[in-house]
């Protein structure tokens, strides 16, 4: 029998558009084990509640959680680590410089490239409830006209 190789899904934050307005977005490495990897590439993890801080000069992920599946052990103190973002030390400067702005570093999804896991991360200010409504009233408007365009 063949091997089958594992889908390559991508994981995303969904609440991240709802929540805030994203800016331009960087792809960073993350530091992962082998079961780790292994997991996100089979889509056994979230976001939800994720965010990325500066500790030290570099970038860290705090509070995505990965979990194991059948034959991928990860231990529940593990699923929720923080992980080390690879970043360039100019990428990093930027992102540093708008949250000095009152931006916040914002994960947005986790992306298996190749052989590697990216995580896709920008930089936003956060929404009021009033900006919520109205993006909310936009992309109903928007969707009515789609529909209304289909089937005229």
């Amino acid at each position: 029998m063949a091997k089958t190789q594992p889908s390559k899904k991508r994981i995303t934050n969904k609440r991240a558009s709802h929540d805030y307005f994203l800016e331009d977005s960087i792809l960073a490495g993350i530091v992962l084990t082998g079961a780790e990897t292994k997991s996100l590439r089979m889509g056994h993890g979230h976001l939800q509640g994720a965010y990325v801080t500066e500790k030290n000069g570099e970038l860290w992920l705090i509070n995505a959680t990965i979990n194991g599946s059948h034959g991928i052990p990860i231990d529940e103190e593990n699923q929720t680590r923080t992980r080390k973002l690879l970043l360039k030390r100019n990428e990093i400067e930027k992102l540093l410089v708008r949250k000095k702005q009152g931006n916040t570093i914002i994960p947005i999804e986790i992306l298996p490239i190749g052989r590697y896991i990216k995580l896709r991360i920008s930089s936003g200010r956060g929404k009021k409830n009033y900006d919520k409504r109205q993006s909310l009233k936009q992309k109903d408007e928007s969707r009515q006209i789609n529909r209304a365009l289909k089937y005229r």
